[in-house]
């Protein structure tokens, strides 16, 4: 790929030709991101040091982790990230190759919709994401874990564990939630924005 495709690239996935989108990148690209790669490692960075059980013994702490969280959240949500920047990707690594210009992907029909699209994808697969991560965490963090230890051959099949900070991890948790629904309101005003600007109700960039 030319270095004239690879600015091409760039430049669309900086600046997409919304309003809305460019707002979107912003907003997903600083804010989503430093909160996650700032905060989300101060608040679960030693979550798994700090796990203790009862008998506090590692075996047990660490079998009782790995239960408590199958993946942990800073790999869940940094893998979400990724996810939804691949349909934007795919798009505007195809208007470089096409050497499709920003302005005129909201003139023609074929291009218009298959941005459309990808934006369209891009909102499933926040969706997809939220119901994964209720699934996965829920919306509250209790401060007490209850473990199934059965399988260690323990004595008892059930033990209490200490989850750290649990109420700090609930508020990441909720503003992860609001995040993800930022997100997909932005997406569908960007829908709603490339609309309006096909039927003339606003002036296109």
């Amino acid at each position: 790929m030319s270095p004239n495709y690879i600015r091409s690239f760039s430049e669309g996935c900086l600046r997409p030709p919304t309003v809305i989108g460019q707002f979107h990148t912003l907003f997903f690209g600083s804010i989503r991101m430093f909160f996650l790669g700032v905060l989300g490692f101060a608040v679960y960075g030693n979550e798994a040091l700090h796990f203790s059980c009862d008998p506090d013994k590692r075996e047990v702490n660490l079998f009782c982790y790995n239960q408590f969280r199958p993946i942990t959240p800073q790999v869940f949500w940094a893998l979400q990230l990724v996810i939804v920047l691949v349909p934007g990707a795919f798009f505007h690594l195809y208007a470089a190759c096409k050497s499709i210009k920003q302005e005129d992907i909201l003139q023609k029909s074929s291009y218009t919709g298959f941005y459309i699209f990808s934006v369209f994808l891009r909102i499933v697969l926040e969706v997809v994401a939220f119901w994964l991560q209720i699934q996965l965490f829920g919306f509250k963090v209790s401060a007490i874990y209850m473990c199934d230890v059965g399988a260690l051959e323990k004595k008892f099949n059930i033990t209490r564990c200490m989850v750290p900070e649990h109420f700090e991890k609930t508020i990441f948790l909720i503003a992860m939630y609001t995040f993800t629904v930022i997100t997909v309101i932005l997406c569908v005003a960007e829908i709603f924005e490339i609309s309006c600007r096909r039927l003339g109700f606003l002036k296109t960039q």
